[in-house]
């Protein structure tokens, strides 16, 4: 592949409000499923607590899977990608090099991830995306042609890898019995209830697989969703939606059907326990991300809609910080540190505290920035990438 050099269509130098509405966009979806992970054990370990059987549970994580599960992900790491050519051309205008720059924000979201698994949620992604910014940053100036192919083969990779997964390797040879994995979540959920120590225990427990998921799915596919949110930034997508609209019906028409057939196959063959579940969501996730973004940009375009840019953009404004904060609530609500209620909430009440939990977000969000330039995680972060003391 080429890493020539090529012209670059230059970003708004402003805030792209559209862009900040669908971060927080992202961060509703994002809540729904890993509040489900939050909750219990039982998610972590691929069987359904029992406790919880009833068809209204049932079609709660039904929902979730087909709707919202590798969906938002996919999203909210297109976005790092296209905030990514922001980054570039901030430190444009600030007269100073980019990739020392950079590479100072992806160590500090490194340690931001770090602290995270630890002290918050084993679940975390900031971690992720540090090491596979590394990628992008040296591939910051290929062109778009070889970024896109780039995505293009990672995607068919991923999918051929489960494919032959799904075809070749016998999953119970290195997967638990279900009886042996109901057992290890009930006592891992009541290690949820314990003290600080065995919390901490519990988050660096689920390492393992955090990064063999870090490794042969969530990195690459954010990579190539990476490459693609800096290709749609270099070429203003979101600048001129005016002139998107017929791509954006496009999008709708195609991405509704593949993405919700797709999703429901994925949630009918039983979501992440199942290899051809999995293929079948990495191949048609893309396709209903799209026609979320496409149905919300022209939401937000469309007359007397503009309030819904407004209560999404601050959310997205202060990402870090509010994807920090959705980990502390669990902590709050689910763990021996607070309420203590893991293993006690059933499906349709973890969806509607994840409704709640945001709407208090979008709330507390709009609030800050009244008063606020940055959030307090962002506010530490632009230090430590700019080196110097941001103005507030």
């Amino acid at each position: 592949m080429t890493s020539r050099t090529v012209a670059r269509r230059p970003v708004v130098s402003g805030r792209v409000h559209d862009v900040d509405a669908l971060r927080g966009f992202a961060l509703l979806g994002i809540l729904a499923v890993n509040i489900t992970f939050m909750a219990s054990a039982y998610p972590g370990n691929l069987v359904d607590d029992p406790a919880f059987s009833s068809p209204l549970d049932d079609a709660a994580r039904f929902a979730v899977a087909s709707l919202f599960s590798m969906k938002f992900y996919l999203l909210f790491s297109f976005l790092f990608g296209y905030s990514f050519v922001l980054q570039m051309d901030a430190a444009e205008r600030a007269g100073t090099a980019f990739v020392p720059r950079m590479l100072r924000r992806v160590l500090g979201l490194f340690v931001l991830g770090a602290a995270h698994i630890v002290l918050l949620y084993g679940g975390d992604v900031l971690t992720t995306y540090a090491a596979v910014c590394l990628v992008l940053l040296a591939m910051h100036r290929v062109s778009d042609k070889v970024a896109l192919r780039t995505a293009g083969v990672i995607y068919a990779v991923v999918i051929a890898s489960l494919v032959g997964s799904a075809l070749f390797l016998d999953r119970s040879a290195f997967m638990p019995e279900h009886d042996e994995a109901l057992a290890a979540a009930a006592a891992q959920t009541q290690a949820m209830l314990g003290p600080p120590a065995d919390i901490i225990g519990h988050h660096l427990g689920g390492l393992d697989l955090l990064v063999v998921q870090a490794v042969s799915l969530q990195g690459p596919t954010a990579l190539a969703m990476f490459l693609l949110g800096m290709v749609a930034a270099r070429r203003r997508l979101f600048s001129d939606v005016g002139d998107q609209a017929s791509l954006l019906r496009r999008t709708q028409w195609i991405g509704f059907p593949v993405g919700l057939a797709g999703g429901t196959v994925y949630a009918a063959l039983g979501a992440d326990g199942n290899t051809w579940a999995t293929a079948v969501s990495v191949l048609t996730a893309p396709f209903l991300t799209a026609a979320y973004v496409a149905t919300l940009v022209r939401l937000m375009h469309s007359p007397g809609a503009a309030w819904v840019r407004a209560v999404l953009a601050p959310v997205g404004r202060v990402a870090l910080t509010n994807y920090l904060a959705q980990s502390a609530v669990g902590i709050i609500v689910f763990t021996g540190v607070g309420l203590g209620l893991a293993g006690r909430a059933s499906p349709p009440m973890l969806l509607l505290l994840a409704v709640v939990v945001f709407a208090g977000q979008a709330a507390v969000s709009a609030w800050w920035l009244t008063r606020h330039r940055y959030g307090p995680a962002e506010y530490v972060l632009r230090w430590f990438t700019t080196w110097r003391r941001p103005g507030r």
